[in-house]
Protein backbone atom coordinates (compact mmCIF):
# COMPACT_ATOMS: atom_id res chain seq x y z
CA UNK A 1 0.00 0.00 0.00
CA UNK A 2 1.34 3.46 -0.84
CA UNK A 3 1.68 5.99 1.94
CA UNK A 4 -0.62 8.35 0.07
CA UNK A 5 -3.51 5.91 0.12
CA UNK A 6 -3.42 5.24 3.87
CA UNK A 7 -4.86 8.61 4.86
CA UNK A 8 -7.35 8.60 2.00
CA UNK A 9 -8.65 5.16 2.97
CA UNK A 10 -9.03 6.08 6.64
CA UNK A 11 -10.70 9.40 5.75
CA UNK A 12 -13.24 7.65 3.52
CA UNK A 13 -13.98 4.97 6.12
CA UNK A 14 -14.49 7.47 8.97
CA UNK A 15 -16.16 10.26 6.95
CA UNK A 16 -12.99 12.28 7.61
CA UNK A 17 -13.56 12.16 11.39
CA UNK A 18 -10.64 10.25 12.88
CA UNK A 19 -11.35 9.86 16.58
CA UNK A 20 -8.83 7.39 17.98
CA UNK A 21 -9.73 5.84 21.31
CA UNK A 22 -6.52 4.75 23.04
CA UNK A 23 -7.51 2.13 25.61
CA UNK A 24 -6.05 -0.73 27.59
CA UNK A 25 -4.83 -1.51 31.09
CA UNK A 26 -3.27 1.26 33.20
CA UNK A 27 0.50 1.75 33.05
CA UNK A 28 1.02 0.46 29.52
CA UNK A 29 2.10 3.64 27.70
CA UNK A 30 -1.20 4.98 26.34
CA UNK A 31 -0.33 8.60 27.09
CA UNK A 32 3.12 8.15 25.57
CA UNK A 33 1.57 6.84 22.36
CA UNK A 34 -0.82 9.80 22.16
CA UNK A 35 2.00 12.26 22.72
CA UNK A 36 4.12 10.69 19.98
CA UNK A 37 1.16 10.51 17.59
CA UNK A 38 0.37 14.19 18.07
CA UNK A 39 4.00 15.25 17.71
CA UNK A 40 4.57 13.19 14.56
CA UNK A 41 1.34 13.63 12.60
CA UNK A 42 -1.00 16.25 14.02
CA UNK A 43 0.98 19.20 15.40
CA UNK A 44 3.18 19.67 12.28
CA UNK A 45 0.02 19.87 10.13
CA UNK A 46 -1.85 22.50 12.17
CA UNK A 47 -1.58 25.70 10.15
CA UNK A 48 -2.79 28.06 12.91
CA UNK A 49 0.16 28.70 15.23
CA UNK A 50 -2.02 29.66 18.21
CA UNK A 51 -4.06 26.48 17.84
CA UNK A 52 -0.86 24.49 17.50
CA UNK A 53 0.51 25.96 20.75
CA UNK A 54 -2.73 25.26 22.59
CA UNK A 55 -2.78 21.68 21.33
CA UNK A 56 0.81 21.26 22.47
CA UNK A 57 -0.15 22.36 25.98
CA UNK A 58 -2.92 19.75 26.04
CA UNK A 59 -0.57 16.80 25.51
CA UNK A 60 -0.77 14.24 28.34
CA UNK A 61 1.99 13.71 30.85
CA UNK A 62 3.77 10.39 31.04
CA UNK A 63 6.37 8.86 33.34
CA UNK A 64 7.90 5.51 34.25
CA UNK A 65 7.02 3.55 37.35
CA UNK A 66 3.90 2.06 38.90
CA UNK A 67 1.95 5.25 39.63
CA UNK A 68 -1.14 5.88 37.47
CA UNK A 69 -0.63 9.24 35.72
CA UNK A 70 -4.01 9.59 33.93
CA UNK A 71 -6.87 10.08 36.36
CA UNK A 72 -9.77 10.85 33.98
CA UNK A 73 -10.53 10.55 30.26
CA UNK A 74 -9.04 13.37 28.25
CA UNK A 75 -9.71 14.53 24.69
CA UNK A 76 -6.55 15.59 22.90
CA UNK A 77 -6.94 18.15 21.54
CA UNK A 78 -10.00 19.19 23.50
CA UNK A 79 -11.88 19.95 20.28
CA UNK A 80 -11.33 17.96 17.09
CA UNK A 81 -9.24 20.00 14.68
CA UNK A 82 -8.98 19.96 10.92
CA UNK A 83 -5.58 18.91 9.66
CA UNK A 84 -4.33 18.18 6.16
CA UNK A 85 -2.07 15.19 6.59
CA UNK A 86 -1.14 15.39 2.93
CA UNK A 87 -2.24 17.31 -0.12
CA UNK A 88 -5.95 16.93 -0.74
CA UNK A 89 -6.56 14.73 2.31
CA UNK A 90 -8.04 16.69 5.19
CA UNK A 91 -9.70 15.21 8.25
CA UNK A 92 -10.83 16.09 11.72
CA UNK A 93 -8.50 14.45 14.24
CA UNK A 94 -8.86 13.86 17.96
CA UNK A 95 -7.37 11.27 20.30
CA UNK A 96 -9.01 10.14 23.51
CA UNK A 97 -6.80 9.17 26.42
CA UNK A 98 -8.51 7.07 29.07
CA UNK A 99 -7.41 5.86 32.47
CA UNK A 100 -7.75 2.22 31.52
CA UNK A 101 -8.66 -0.88 33.48
CA UNK A 102 -6.78 -1.18 36.75
CA UNK A 103 -4.22 -3.92 37.31
CA UNK A 104 -2.67 -5.39 40.46
CA UNK A 105 0.47 -3.57 41.54
CA UNK A 106 -0.44 -0.17 40.05
CA UNK A 107 -0.27 2.73 42.50
CA UNK A 108 -2.85 5.51 42.84
CA UNK A 109 -6.00 3.44 43.25
CA UNK A 110 -6.22 3.90 47.02
CA UNK A 111 -5.64 6.58 49.64
CA UNK A 112 -4.96 5.68 53.28
CA UNK A 113 -5.81 2.06 52.42
CA UNK A 114 -9.28 3.15 51.26
CA UNK A 115 -10.57 3.25 47.66
CA UNK A 116 -9.60 6.55 46.11
CA UNK A 117 -12.72 8.65 45.40
CA UNK A 118 -12.67 10.80 42.25
CA UNK A 119 -15.06 13.11 40.39
CA UNK A 120 -16.14 11.72 37.04
CA UNK A 121 -18.10 13.54 34.31
CA UNK A 122 -20.45 10.53 34.16
CA UNK A 123 -21.45 10.61 37.84
CA UNK A 124 -23.01 13.35 39.96
CA UNK A 125 -20.94 12.46 43.01
CA UNK A 126 -17.52 11.07 43.76
CA UNK A 127 -17.02 7.39 42.93
CA UNK A 128 -14.17 4.93 43.52
CA UNK A 129 -11.23 5.39 41.18
CA UNK A 130 -11.55 1.96 39.55
CA UNK A 131 -15.29 2.48 38.85
CA UNK A 132 -14.62 5.85 37.21
CA UNK A 133 -11.74 4.37 35.20
CA UNK A 134 -13.81 1.48 33.84
CA UNK A 135 -16.81 3.68 33.05
CA UNK A 136 -14.62 6.16 31.20
CA UNK A 137 -12.92 3.41 29.24
CA UNK A 138 -16.27 1.95 28.13
CA UNK A 139 -17.52 5.40 27.10
CA UNK A 140 -14.40 5.95 25.01
CA UNK A 141 -14.74 2.54 23.38
CA UNK A 142 -18.46 2.76 22.61
CA UNK A 143 -19.29 6.42 22.06
CA UNK A 144 -16.30 8.63 21.39
CA UNK A 145 -14.03 6.80 18.96
CA UNK A 146 -14.13 5.67 15.35
CA UNK A 147 -10.89 3.69 15.64
CA UNK A 148 -9.54 1.80 18.63
CA UNK A 149 -5.93 1.25 19.64
CA UNK A 150 -5.34 -1.09 22.56
CA UNK A 151 -2.01 -0.55 24.30
CA UNK A 152 -0.72 -3.40 26.43
CA UNK A 153 2.79 -4.39 27.45
CA UNK A 154 5.18 -7.24 28.11
CA UNK A 155 5.91 -5.73 31.53
CA UNK A 156 9.31 -4.31 30.61
CA UNK A 157 8.20 -0.65 30.67
CA UNK A 158 7.12 -0.72 34.33
CA UNK A 159 7.77 -2.66 37.48
CA UNK A 160 4.50 -4.57 37.01
CA UNK A 161 4.63 -8.19 35.86
CA UNK A 162 3.16 -9.22 32.50
CA UNK A 163 0.74 -11.63 34.23
CA UNK A 164 -0.90 -8.73 36.08
CA UNK A 165 -1.99 -7.12 32.79
CA UNK A 166 -3.68 -10.16 31.25
CA UNK A 167 -7.12 -9.87 32.89
CA UNK A 168 -7.57 -6.16 32.05
CA UNK A 169 -6.18 -6.75 28.56
CA UNK A 170 -8.70 -9.52 27.89
CA UNK A 171 -11.61 -7.40 29.09
CA UNK A 172 -10.92 -4.39 26.90
CA UNK A 173 -10.26 -6.49 23.79
CA UNK A 174 -13.44 -8.52 24.39
CA UNK A 175 -15.49 -5.32 24.62
CA UNK A 176 -14.00 -3.90 21.43
CA UNK A 177 -14.67 -7.13 19.54
CA UNK A 178 -18.26 -7.20 20.85
CA UNK A 179 -19.10 -3.83 19.26
CA UNK A 180 -17.11 -4.70 16.10
CA UNK A 181 -15.07 -1.51 16.18
CA UNK A 182 -11.89 -1.59 14.05
CA UNK A 183 -8.83 -1.75 16.28
CA UNK A 184 -5.30 -3.07 16.63
CA UNK A 185 -3.19 -4.00 19.65
CA UNK A 186 0.20 -2.47 20.43
CA UNK A 187 2.52 -4.54 22.61
CA UNK A 188 4.63 -1.81 24.24
CA UNK A 189 8.14 -3.13 24.97
CA UNK A 190 11.54 -1.67 25.63
CA UNK A 191 12.97 -4.03 23.00
CA UNK A 192 10.20 -4.89 20.50
CA UNK A 193 12.63 -6.70 18.16
CA UNK A 194 13.59 -9.29 20.77
CA UNK A 195 12.56 -12.79 19.78
CA UNK A 196 10.55 -13.26 23.00
CA UNK A 197 8.44 -10.18 22.26
CA UNK A 198 7.89 -11.14 18.63
CA UNK A 199 6.71 -14.59 19.75
CA UNK A 200 4.46 -13.05 22.43
CA UNK A 201 2.88 -10.75 19.83
CA UNK A 202 2.18 -13.77 17.63
CA UNK A 203 0.61 -15.68 20.52
CA UNK A 204 -1.62 -12.73 21.43
CA UNK A 205 -2.63 -12.22 17.79
CA UNK A 206 -3.70 -15.86 17.57
CA UNK A 207 -5.46 -15.67 20.93
CA UNK A 208 -7.48 -12.52 20.19
CA UNK A 209 -7.71 -12.85 16.38
CA UNK A 210 -6.51 -9.26 15.87
CA UNK A 211 -3.19 -7.77 14.73
CA UNK A 212 -0.74 -7.38 17.64
CA UNK A 213 2.32 -5.27 16.86
CA UNK A 214 5.36 -5.05 19.16
CA UNK A 215 6.52 -1.43 19.45
CA UNK A 216 8.38 0.91 21.76
CA UNK A 217 6.03 3.88 22.14
CA UNK A 218 8.97 6.13 23.03
CA UNK A 219 10.53 5.46 19.61
CA UNK A 220 7.43 6.01 17.47
CA UNK A 221 7.90 8.37 14.54
CA UNK A 222 5.85 9.35 11.49
CA UNK A 223 6.92 6.33 9.43
CA UNK A 224 6.10 3.80 12.17
CA UNK A 225 2.76 5.44 12.93
CA UNK A 226 1.83 5.34 9.23
CA UNK A 227 2.60 1.62 9.24
CA UNK A 228 0.26 1.17 12.21
CA UNK A 229 -2.50 3.08 10.41
CA UNK A 230 -2.02 0.92 7.31
CA UNK A 231 -2.62 -2.16 9.46
CA UNK A 232 -5.78 -0.72 10.99
CA UNK A 233 -7.32 -0.07 7.56
CA UNK A 234 -7.53 -3.85 7.17
CA UNK A 235 -9.58 -4.08 10.38
CA UNK A 236 -12.53 -2.17 8.92
CA UNK A 237 -15.52 -4.27 7.84
CA UNK A 238 -15.97 -5.64 4.35
CA UNK A 239 -18.94 -3.96 2.68
CA UNK A 240 -19.02 -5.73 -0.67
CA UNK A 241 -17.40 -8.77 -2.25
CA UNK A 242 -17.40 -9.12 -6.03
CA UNK A 243 -16.59 -12.49 -7.56
CA UNK A 244 -14.88 -12.84 -10.91
CA UNK A 245 -15.56 -16.31 -12.30
CA UNK A 246 -16.30 -17.79 -15.73
CA UNK A 247 -19.55 -16.26 -16.93
CA UNK A 248 -20.80 -19.47 -18.43
CA UNK A 249 -21.47 -20.89 -14.96
CA UNK A 250 -24.05 -18.16 -14.31
CA UNK A 251 -26.02 -19.31 -17.37
CA UNK A 252 -26.59 -22.73 -15.81
CA UNK A 253 -29.87 -23.43 -14.06
CA UNK A 254 -30.04 -22.61 -10.38
CA UNK A 255 -30.31 -26.26 -9.37
CA UNK A 256 -27.44 -27.45 -11.60
CA UNK A 257 -24.98 -29.55 -9.58
CA UNK A 258 -21.92 -27.48 -10.52
CA UNK A 259 -23.55 -24.11 -9.93
CA UNK A 260 -24.96 -25.27 -6.59
CA UNK A 261 -21.60 -26.62 -5.39
CA UNK A 262 -19.58 -23.53 -6.36
CA UNK A 263 -22.17 -21.02 -5.17
CA UNK A 264 -22.55 -22.82 -1.82
CA UNK A 265 -18.81 -22.41 -1.21
CA UNK A 266 -18.93 -18.77 -2.30
CA UNK A 267 -21.87 -18.16 0.04
CA UNK A 268 -20.07 -19.82 2.97
CA UNK A 269 -17.00 -17.68 2.30
CA UNK A 270 -19.03 -14.46 2.15
CA UNK A 271 -20.91 -15.22 5.35
CA UNK A 272 -17.65 -15.91 7.22
CA UNK A 273 -16.04 -12.57 6.38
CA UNK A 274 -16.39 -9.44 8.47
CA UNK A 275 -12.99 -7.69 8.45
CA UNK A 276 -10.77 -7.03 5.46
CA UNK A 277 -7.90 -8.81 7.21
CA UNK A 278 -9.89 -12.07 7.36
CA UNK A 279 -9.99 -12.53 3.59
CA UNK A 280 -6.75 -14.48 2.95
CA UNK A 281 -7.43 -17.08 5.65
CA UNK A 282 -11.04 -17.62 4.53
CA UNK A 283 -10.26 -18.24 0.84
CA UNK A 284 -9.83 -21.94 1.64
CA UNK A 285 -13.62 -22.12 2.02
CA UNK A 286 -13.77 -21.65 -1.75
CA UNK A 287 -10.73 -23.70 -2.76
CA UNK A 288 -12.02 -26.63 -0.69
CA UNK A 289 -14.62 -27.11 -3.44
CA UNK A 290 -13.40 -29.95 -5.67
CA UNK A 291 -14.41 -28.03 -8.81
CA UNK A 292 -12.41 -24.89 -7.98
CA UNK A 293 -8.81 -24.71 -9.19
CA UNK A 294 -7.84 -21.58 -7.24
CA UNK A 295 -9.28 -18.46 -5.61
CA UNK A 296 -7.41 -15.25 -4.86
CA UNK A 297 -8.06 -11.62 -4.02
CA UNK A 298 -7.45 -9.78 -7.29
CA UNK A 299 -8.12 -6.26 -6.01
CA UNK A 300 -9.48 -4.37 -3.03
CA UNK A 301 -10.46 -0.84 -2.09
CA UNK A 302 -9.79 -0.32 1.60
CA UNK A 303 -11.45 3.08 1.44
CA UNK A 304 -14.93 1.75 0.74
CA UNK A 305 -14.51 -1.86 1.83
CA UNK A 306 -14.95 -3.56 -1.54
CA UNK A 307 -13.03 -6.65 -2.58
CA UNK A 308 -12.84 -8.59 -5.83
CA UNK A 309 -12.10 -12.31 -5.63
CA UNK A 310 -11.08 -14.27 -8.74
CA UNK A 311 -12.32 -17.85 -8.86
CA UNK A 312 -10.89 -20.27 -11.44
CA UNK A 313 -12.61 -23.57 -12.16
CA UNK A 314 -11.03 -26.85 -13.22
CA UNK A 315 -10.21 -26.56 -16.95
CA UNK A 316 -12.05 -29.72 -18.05
CA UNK A 317 -15.36 -28.59 -16.53
CA UNK A 318 -16.27 -26.29 -19.42
CA UNK A 319 -16.20 -29.09 -22.00
CA UNK A 320 -17.80 -31.54 -19.60
CA UNK A 321 -20.78 -29.23 -19.06
CA UNK A 322 -21.10 -28.61 -22.81
CA UNK A 323 -21.32 -32.35 -23.38
CA UNK A 324 -23.76 -32.79 -20.51
CA UNK A 325 -26.15 -30.02 -21.55
CA UNK A 326 -26.00 -30.38 -25.35
CA UNK A 327 -24.98 -33.98 -26.00
CA UNK A 328 -22.06 -32.71 -28.12
CA UNK A 329 -18.79 -34.20 -26.93
CA UNK A 330 -15.86 -31.78 -27.17
CA UNK A 331 -12.52 -32.81 -25.72
CA UNK A 332 -10.54 -29.57 -25.83
CA UNK A 333 -10.00 -26.28 -27.65
CA UNK A 334 -8.93 -28.09 -30.80
CA UNK A 335 -12.36 -29.66 -31.08
CA UNK A 336 -14.24 -26.51 -30.12
CA UNK A 337 -13.58 -24.42 -33.23
CA UNK A 338 -14.77 -26.98 -35.85
CA UNK A 339 -17.86 -27.61 -33.75
CA UNK A 340 -18.68 -23.89 -33.54
CA UNK A 341 -18.24 -23.51 -37.30
CA UNK A 342 -20.52 -26.47 -37.96
CA UNK A 343 -23.16 -25.21 -35.54
CA UNK A 344 -23.02 -21.74 -37.09
CA UNK A 345 -23.73 -23.23 -40.53
CA UNK A 346 -26.63 -25.25 -39.10
CA UNK A 347 -27.98 -22.17 -37.36
CA UNK A 348 -27.88 -20.22 -40.61
CA UNK A 349 -29.88 -22.92 -42.39
CA UNK A 350 -32.34 -23.29 -39.53
CA UNK A 351 -32.94 -19.53 -39.38
CA UNK A 352 -34.35 -19.83 -42.89
CA UNK A 353 -36.98 -22.42 -41.97
CA UNK A 354 -37.64 -21.35 -38.38
CA UNK A 355 -40.64 -19.19 -39.24
CA UNK A 356 -42.19 -21.92 -41.38
CA UNK A 357 -41.80 -24.49 -38.60
CA UNK A 358 -43.56 -22.18 -36.17
CA UNK A 359 -46.40 -21.71 -38.68
CA UNK A 360 -46.72 -25.47 -39.12
CA UNK A 361 -46.98 -25.97 -35.38
CA UNK A 362 -49.65 -23.27 -35.09
CA UNK A 363 -51.72 -23.70 -38.27
CA UNK A 364 -50.55 -26.95 -39.86
CA UNK A 365 -49.07 -25.19 -42.90
CA UNK A 366 -45.84 -23.25 -43.28
CA UNK A 367 -43.91 -21.70 -46.15
CA UNK A 368 -40.17 -21.11 -46.45
CA UNK A 369 -39.82 -18.02 -48.60
CA UNK A 370 -37.00 -18.05 -51.18
CA UNK A 371 -34.05 -15.75 -50.68
CA UNK A 372 -32.81 -13.24 -53.22
CA UNK A 373 -29.81 -15.45 -53.94
CA UNK A 374 -32.14 -18.31 -54.98
CA UNK A 375 -34.02 -16.17 -57.51
CA UNK A 376 -33.44 -17.29 -61.13
CA UNK A 377 -34.06 -14.73 -63.88
CA UNK A 378 -34.73 -15.81 -67.47
CA UNK A 379 -33.86 -13.81 -70.57
CA UNK A 380 -36.36 -11.05 -71.33
CA UNK A 381 -38.76 -11.81 -74.23
CA UNK A 382 -40.61 -9.43 -76.49
CA UNK A 383 -44.35 -9.96 -76.53
CA UNK A 384 -47.25 -8.66 -78.57
CA UNK A 385 -50.76 -8.08 -77.33
CA UNK A 386 -53.06 -6.73 -79.97
CA UNK A 387 -51.35 -3.76 -81.54
CA UNK A 388 -49.06 -3.20 -78.61
CA UNK A 389 -45.69 -4.63 -77.74
CA UNK A 390 -44.10 -5.25 -74.44
CA UNK A 391 -41.39 -7.17 -72.62
CA UNK A 392 -41.97 -10.34 -70.62
CA UNK A 393 -39.70 -10.81 -67.60
CA UNK A 394 -39.81 -14.24 -66.02
CA UNK A 395 -38.29 -15.40 -62.75
CA UNK A 396 -38.53 -18.55 -60.67
CA UNK A 397 -37.47 -19.48 -57.16
CA UNK A 398 -37.85 -22.59 -55.03
CA UNK A 399 -40.25 -22.37 -52.12
CA UNK A 400 -40.58 -24.98 -49.43
CA UNK A 401 -44.05 -25.88 -48.19
CA UNK A 402 -44.47 -27.73 -44.94
CA UNK A 403 -47.62 -29.65 -44.09
CA UNK A 404 -48.56 -31.18 -40.79
CA UNK A 405 -50.34 -34.51 -41.20
CA UNK A 406 -51.58 -36.22 -38.06
CA UNK A 407 -50.88 -39.94 -38.37
CA UNK A 408 -52.62 -42.57 -36.30
CA UNK A 409 -51.57 -46.10 -35.61
CA UNK A 410 -52.62 -48.85 -33.27
CA UNK A 411 -51.07 -51.91 -31.70
CA UNK A 412 -53.33 -54.91 -31.14
CA UNK A 413 -51.27 -57.73 -29.64
CA UNK A 414 -52.98 -61.12 -29.40
CA UNK A 415 -52.03 -62.48 -25.98
CA UNK A 416 -54.18 -65.57 -25.72
CA UNK A 417 -57.17 -66.07 -23.43
CA UNK A 418 -59.64 -63.45 -22.22
CA UNK A 419 -58.09 -63.59 -18.74
CA UNK A 420 -54.62 -62.91 -20.14
CA UNK A 421 -55.94 -59.96 -22.18
CA UNK A 422 -57.71 -58.61 -19.10
CA UNK A 423 -54.50 -58.91 -17.05
CA UNK A 424 -52.55 -57.02 -19.72
CA UNK A 425 -55.16 -54.23 -19.83
CA UNK A 426 -55.10 -53.89 -16.04
CA UNK A 427 -51.29 -53.84 -16.06
CA UNK A 428 -51.21 -51.09 -18.69
CA UNK A 429 -53.90 -49.06 -16.89
CA UNK A 430 -51.94 -49.26 -13.65
CA UNK A 431 -48.79 -48.10 -15.42
CA UNK A 432 -50.72 -45.23 -17.01
CA UNK A 433 -52.27 -44.09 -13.72
CA UNK A 434 -48.91 -44.06 -11.92
CA UNK A 435 -46.93 -42.35 -14.68
CA UNK A 436 -48.43 -41.79 -18.15
CA UNK A 437 -44.95 -41.58 -19.70
CA UNK A 438 -43.88 -44.86 -18.13
CA UNK A 439 -46.42 -46.83 -20.17
CA UNK A 440 -44.27 -46.41 -23.28
CA UNK A 441 -41.53 -48.52 -21.71
CA UNK A 442 -43.91 -51.40 -20.98
CA UNK A 443 -42.59 -54.65 -22.47
CA UNK A 444 -44.85 -56.59 -24.81
CA UNK A 445 -43.47 -59.62 -26.65
CA UNK A 446 -39.86 -58.55 -26.17
CA UNK A 447 -40.38 -54.98 -27.40
CA UNK A 448 -41.37 -51.82 -25.61
CA UNK A 449 -44.69 -50.23 -26.46
CA UNK A 450 -42.75 -47.24 -27.74
CA UNK A 451 -40.91 -49.40 -30.28
CA UNK A 452 -44.14 -51.06 -31.47
CA UNK A 453 -45.92 -47.73 -32.00
CA UNK A 454 -42.91 -46.21 -33.77
CA UNK A 455 -42.77 -49.16 -36.15
CA UNK A 456 -46.43 -48.61 -37.02
CA UNK A 457 -45.94 -44.89 -37.63
CA UNK A 458 -42.83 -45.40 -39.75
CA UNK A 459 -44.54 -48.05 -41.87
CA UNK A 460 -47.29 -45.56 -42.73
CA UNK A 461 -44.88 -42.71 -43.41
CA UNK A 462 -42.70 -44.75 -45.76
CA UNK A 463 -45.77 -46.23 -47.46
CA UNK A 464 -46.26 -43.14 -49.68
CA UNK A 465 -44.64 -44.03 -53.04
CA UNK A 466 -42.30 -41.67 -54.86
CA UNK A 467 -44.73 -41.04 -57.75
CA UNK A 468 -47.44 -39.98 -55.28
CA UNK A 469 -45.05 -37.52 -53.68
CA UNK A 470 -44.17 -36.15 -57.12
CA UNK A 471 -47.83 -35.70 -58.02
CA UNK A 472 -48.50 -33.83 -54.76
CA UNK A 473 -45.55 -31.56 -55.55
CA UNK A 474 -46.83 -30.90 -59.11
CA UNK A 475 -50.31 -30.23 -57.82
CA UNK A 476 -49.01 -27.74 -55.25
CA UNK A 477 -46.98 -25.92 -57.92
CA UNK A 478 -50.03 -25.56 -60.16
CA UNK A 479 -52.22 -24.35 -57.30
CA UNK A 480 -49.66 -21.71 -56.36
CA UNK A 481 -48.82 -20.57 -59.90
CA UNK A 482 -52.24 -20.89 -61.59
CA UNK A 483 -54.67 -20.53 -58.69
CA UNK A 484 -56.78 -23.10 -56.93
CA UNK A 485 -60.21 -22.54 -58.48
CA UNK A 486 -61.58 -25.79 -59.76
CA UNK A 487 -59.22 -27.96 -57.70
CA UNK A 488 -60.53 -31.51 -57.37
CA UNK A 489 -58.63 -34.19 -55.40
CA UNK A 490 -59.50 -37.85 -55.90
CA UNK A 491 -57.88 -40.39 -53.61
CA UNK A 492 -58.37 -44.01 -54.64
Amino acid sequence: MSETSIYKDIARRTNSEVYIGVVGPVRTGKSTFIKKFMEALVLPNIANSALRERSLDELPQSAAGKTIMTTEPKFIPEEAINVELEEGVGMRVRLIDCVGYTVPGALGQTENEEPRMVISPWYEEAVPFDVAAETGTRKVINEHSTIGIVVTTDGSISDIEREDYISAEERVITELKAIKKPFIVLLNCLEPQRNENVLLAGELSEKYDVPVIPVNCLDLDERRIKNLLSVITNEFPVRQIDFDMPRWITSLKKEHWLKSAVFDCVRAFSESIYRMSELPARLSLITDCEFVKCAARSSSDLGNGTVKVSVSLMPDLFYKIIGETTGIQIEDEAGLMPCIIELAAIKEKFAKIKGALEEVEQTGYGIVMPSLAELRLEEPEMMRQGGKYGVKLRASAPSIHMLRADITTEVSPMVGSEKQSEDLVNYLLQEFSEDPIKIWSSNIFGKSLNELVNEGLQNKLFRMPADARLKIQETLERVINDGCSGLVCIIL
